[in-house]
């Protein structure tokens, strides 16, 4: 952060001393280097005096009084920790719970978690989860290569000929604009009833399956006929499946034709305006149809590339980009005489989600000129695959060059690069309509073992720029049974609303033979796939034993989480997976990244560390001990991990076979008792599988009671582990109400509420009507104030969280209350364990007058001591208030208390909101400590849109002068721009329409983006310290000093004298974020391994097939007649202003 000048001094503070030392500024790195040049440094022989003097200087319009001397400080600050202690002594109940648990020592037993056998224990059972997806996928596999082999070409099949569920039939009927209404479809499609299922979280229809086909592929096609015709029989493999297996989720056939046929069937989810799903382009279906790739994109931006053609080749760029996954590794450059990278990218990177932004980004920044040199790109492609000291796929190798055409064959390079193993495919798109000659760009891919393309406008690029993927197929289609092997996906968004899941793939080959005796076919027929929600591998780990803090997650071999409590994506885009690394799902650190490592080499391994962790509402950094242990997950490429904290090893379990206190404890779950025993949340757990869920409590707490009066907690339909301890717990925590709560008069203390909250999922508020009030959620593990009890020892405060960016606490009829809480710590037979946190609500006002009382220099509460016009005396924060700030700030840098009464509303605010310079001093100095890290799951309101012109986005609009001109409407642009306006009246909305719209997202849908969080924690400091700000004639004295056993910092300051000391202000707040600077990333890249398999050559591989192109040239009255035709009949549109996407401007 920028420090401007005449910033607060800083200096690293050591043991308590009443003499002042004058700031070091060298104290902090980097501080001095970031501060603009100051004034001169006055001489040392004039400042020491003025050091001296300083506490004994008067305050301006308080003549008699001076700054506080350090002891008077350190006493004010012992009297604010008994107050407090006090108070918890009496009210919090912590000594009256143990010894409530001791008493009802007879009702639970004492459990340990074994970390290494619950590990091995949920990786066993994840596994034959898995395995269980694997055998289905296995058999359905092999049913379609039989089918498919089996099946006779029908090359007259007709539409009618074929009956079928099209999914997205009744939305192309509602659409009057769809392909199959402008075409008439003859197909005999299928109308069938739906019903709703939770398990979907759709309705579907167990009898049939449903047929999904691209927008851009016509139905018609003898082609997709065929396709319909031999899948159909795998409808009674997927029905057999499920019977089998009943958990089974969606079971989908990606065909490399486009068409997906999935079980069971369930409407498609139209999109609001183009359906762009296509499967071949779905990460599980890229991922099961090809071996990791290592791909160097290059393009031709000489100076024969025409500006509409250097559009379409820049889209090509950002399509292909999107048939990568993050196992594969690319890199694009342009060329002209020289080639040179696009990007701040100089080798090959990671083909992840922010990668391919760079890219994609530095892409729509190419501009065409100089002459075309293929020999510089191609030297440039081979040099980057050749560079072994990066990291990479290590499999498949291509070169995928887009060119308007060209006369060079660059012989000689492949010769030095490639000949004669040809381990690199050369892949050449000839972009545009020209009229160059193609056989050098065919001579290219041919004869290394690539595949030609044409793409000469928008329509061809989606399929032109994914059927590569065939070609790399080939190796695995004629390895046969050896690359049969199911992999496992990334986490991605299921299209289906399925929510999140993980995807087992299997690829499908083609096995028929063209006759006797010719070579086995190497195509391959698509991809089959098996969905498991990540909810139902969710299910099979321990959820309430390990405790608040505990938890399970599981990671692949790039390190994403797979399962994490901090995998939360706000929004998703089902176009690309979900990776979040595990280093960014928890705060990095060496342990950490040792520990990743160890899991994705499928190692064992136990580790205890000393880790940062990041509060639940993302304001508090607590450093707390962990027990890591792992194992990899057998058959897959997960590996599990526990986490657990040592206050966790052991873990209550309740034992109520005793009917009749049952039904006794269960009574003060009833709202009756409420008055008398306090008010009761419980947690909205999963307690039985008839229990109607709710997010009101009130309401859930009545279907609960309706419940219980029908079945016991010994019910099999219900968890008797919950419902024992949830019951244990409703009855421990009235004993505290009958032992504590109730005798005591709560304003005496200025008391708002007194609370318990437990592990078994109860939190109880006395008095009742304080619940009205209650704002925390009344499941104790989502709790903040809950998990930082438990992690710190001492009593943590917790001001009402406030937005810098709302309006100030409103103070009325005093429900403003102060959180204060402390786990309950119990040693049952060597056994430690913390089963509650037991706290108080502070009256914010009645409170705030306290502390000004505490800290100042009554002698008796009633007597403030006065101070005579010739006496001097020292300031406090009660009679000083004027000329003194005194505040309560707790680890997180927010305001708790303050002595200035205009402040009392500011109270859970960051401090810097409140006193810039005050905070920055104290950050200065070391009492609190920065921590950055970015939130790569954050969802932010859509751009407003650009005024980009009335004319559709990236459309070439001829002048009056082409119109006259006859040599334009002969030329490529013309025939270009003819072909883009036929496409236009198809998709017309492809011109208009984001690509979030085009998916069906709604306009105002929030996008995913990063936003960077930094928050603030204890630093080493614990002694009493006082430092001077320093600001010239306005410097400032201040105190700081950290209150005992709890997590509170008191300081006490002048109050600014004047303006003239310009603070930089410390941030806390979340902010919009582009995240690491990625080209520095990439040079340092997380540990990752690709898959295990590898499947890029096959000596009998048929390398014939490698692509024609096949131009036609125009007929010049036929087009003219056409392009007036276009011209006359396009109806006019209004044109919105749209917000330009780089990655679909054409």
């Amino acid at each position: 952060m920028a420090v401007p000048a005449r910033t607060c001094g800083a200096s690293r503070p050591g043991p308590a001393r009443t003499a002042l030392r004058w700031p070091d500024r060298g104290s902090r790195p980097g501080l001095s280097a970031r501060r603009p040049a100051a004034r001169p440094p006055r001489p040392l022989s004039l400042l020491l005096p003025l050091l001296l003097l300083l506490p004994l200087l008067a305050a301006p319009g308080a003549s008699a009084y001076s700054f506080p001397q350090q002891h008077t400080m350190q006493h004010w600050a012992r009297r604010l920790e008994q107050e407090i202690d006090g108070v918890m002594r009496i009210f919090g109940g912590v000594q009256q719970l143990r010894e409530i648990y001791k008493d009802n020592r007879n009702l639970f037993e004492v459990q340990e978690n074994e970390p290494q056998k619950l590990v091995e224990k949920v990786a066993g059972d994840i596994e034959s989860l898995l395995d269980r997806k694997v055998q289905a996928l296995k058999r359905l596999a092999d049913a379609a290569e039989n089918f498919q082999k089996a099946h006779r070409w029908q090359d007259n099949i007709k539409e009618e000929d074929i009956v079928y569920y099209d999914a997205k039939a009744d939305a192309e009927l509602d659409d009057p604009e769809s392909e199959d209404v402008e075409r008439g479809s003859k197909a005999s499609t299928l109308r069938l009833d739906f019903i709703e299922d939770s398990n979907f979280k759709n309705k579907v229809n167990y009898s049939y399956t449903a047929v999904q086909i691209p927008t851009d592929i016509y139905k018609g096609s003898t082609v997709i006929l065929n396709e319909l015709n031999w899948t159909e029989a795998l409808e009674n493999v997927f029905i057999e499946n499920r019977r089998q297996d009943p958990t089974l989720l969606w079971q989908v056939f990606g065909s490399a034709t486009g068409v997906t046929r999935y079980y069971p069937a369930t409407p498609w989810r139209a999109p609001k305006k183009i359906d762009l799903y296509d499967v071949r382009r779905r990460p599980w279906y890229i991922q099961g149809a090809s071996s990791p790739k290592d791909m160097v994109i290059i393009v031709d931006v000489s100076g024969s590339v025409s500006g509409l053609t250097l559009k379409l080749m820049k889209t090509s760029v950002c399509e292909m980009l999107d048939t990568l996954s993050d196992d594969d590794y690319v890199n694009v450059a342009s060329f002209n005489e020289k080639a040179q990278p696009v990007s701040c990218f100089t080798h090959l990177v990671q083909a992840n989600v922010r990668n391919k932004k760079v890219f994609k980004e530095a892409v729509q920044g190419m501009v065409a000129k100089g002459t075309t040199g293929y020999k510089a790109g191609f030297e440039y492609a081979f040099d980057q695959l050749q560079n072994s000291n990066i990291t990479r796929a290590n499999c498949n190798k291509m070169i995928m060059m887009f060119t308007d055409g060209g006369e060079d064959r660059v012989q000689d390079v492949f010769e030095k690069y490639n000949w004669p193993n040809r381990t690199v495919r050369v892949f050449t798109f000839s972009v545009g309509q020209h009229n160059y000659d193609v056989t050098p760009l065919q001579w290219m891919a041919c004869t290394n073992k690539g595949y030609y393309f044409e793409i000469p406008s928008i329509g061809a690029i989606r399929i032109n720029t994914q059927e590569y993927l065939d070609v790399l197929g080939r190796p695995m289609v004629l390895a046969g049974k050896e690359a049969k092997q199911v992999q496992w996906t990334n986490v991605y968004e299921d299209a289906l609303g399925l929510g999140l899941v993980v995807t087992g793939t299997l690829p499908v080959f083609n096995l028929t033979q063209d006759g006797p005796g010719e070579k086995k076919n190497q195509l391959i027929l698509g991809v089959m796939g098996i969905d498991v929600a990540l909810n139902d591998i969710k299910r099979l780990t321990p959820n309430y034993t390990l405790g608040a803090n505990g938890y399970v997650f599981a990671i692949d071999l790039n390190g994403y989480v797979l399962l994490h409590p901090n995998l939360k994506p706000q929004t998703t885009n089902f176009r690309e997976p979900v990776t979040l690394d595990f280093l960014d799902a928890e705060l990095e650190d060496e342990n950490k990244e040792e520990i990743r490592r160890s899991m994705i080499d499928g190692n064992k391994g136990h580790k205890q560390i000393r880790t940062l962790v990041k509060s639940l509402d993302e304001r508090y950094i607590d450093e707390v001990m962990r027990n890591y242990t792992w194992v990899p997950i057998r058959s897959t490429n997960y590996s599990l991990g526990l986490v657990l904290p040592p206050y966790s090893t052991f873990y209550l379990q309740a034992n109520l076979s005793d009917q009749i206190l049952q039904v006794k404890y269960f009574e003060f779950l009833l709202p009756s008792s409420f008055e008398s025993e306090g008010h009761v949340f419980i947690a909205p757990r999963e307690y039985c599988k008839e229990l109607n869920a709710s997010d009101n409590n009130t309401e859930f707490l009545k279907n609960f009671i309706e419940l219980m009066e029908k079945v016991t907690p010994d019910s099999k339909q219900c968890n008797n582990f919950l419902l024992h301890n949830l019951i244990l717990d409703t009855g421990i925590t009235q004993q505290l109400v009958e032992r504590v709560w109730r005798d005591q008069d709560l304003n005496t203390y200025s008391l708002l509420a007194v609370f318990a909250a437990t592990d078994g999922g109860i939190t109880r508020v006395f008095p009742n009507k304080a619940a009205e009030d209650w704002t925390e959620t009344p499941e104790p593990f989502n709790a903040s104030f809950y998990r930082r009890s438990l992690d710190n020892h001492g009593y943590v405060f917790k001001p009402p969280q406030q937005d810098a960016r709302l309006r100030p606490l409103e103070l009325e009829n005093d429900t403003v209350g102060i959180l204060v809480s402390t786990a309950v710590e119990l040693s049952l037979g060597g056994r430690t364990l913390r089963p509650a946190v037991v706290g108080v609500k502070l009256d914010l006002e009645a409170w705030a007058e306290k502390f000004k009382v505490l800290a100042s220099n009554r002698t008796h509460q009633d007597q403030p001591q006065k101070c005579g016009p010739n006496s001097h005396c020292e300031m406090d924060c009660e009679v000083n208030n004027e000329d003194l700030l005194c505040v309560l700030i707790d680890d997180g840098g927010f305001l708790v208390l303050s002595n200035q009464n205009h402040q009392w509303d500011q109270v859970g605010r960051f401090f810097s909101e409140v006193d810039a310079n005050l905070m920055l001093a104290l950050y200065n100095n070391s009492f609190y400590i920065r921590k950055e890290s970015y939130d790569y799951q954050a969802a932010c309101a859509p751009l407003p849109p650009g005024n980009l012109g009335a004319a559709p986005r990236g459309i070439f609009v001829p002048t009056i002068a082409d119109f006259l001109n006859l040599a334009w409407w002969t030329s490529a642009a013309a025939w270009s721009l003819f072909q883009q306006l036929l496409y236009g009246l198809i998709y017309h909305s492809w011109f208009q329409a984001d690509p979030a719209e085009a998916e069906g997202n709604p306009e105002v849908r929030e996008s995913s983006c990063v936003m960077k969080q930094t928050q603030y924690y204890f630093g080493s400091v614990n002694a009493s310290y006082n430092a001077i700000i320093d600001c010239g004639n306005c410097s400032r004295l201040f105190h700081a000093q950290r209150l005992t056993n709890t997590n509170l910092l008191f300081v006490v300051a002048e109050k600014p004298l004047c303006s003239q000391c310009e603070a930089g202000r410390l941030l806390q707040k979340e902010t919009h974020s582009d995240g690491p600077e990625q080209c520095e990333l990439v040079q340092r890249p997380r540990y990752r391994r690709g898959p295990h398999i590898c499947f890029d050559y096959n000596a009998t591989e048929d390398t014939s097939d490698c692509g024609r192109g096949a131009s036609f040239p125009p007929s010049l009255g036929v087009l003219v007649s056409l392009q007036l035709l276009l011209l006359l009949s396009l109806p006019p549109r209004p044109q919105p202003q749209v917000h330009a996407h780089p990655s679909r401007r054409l």
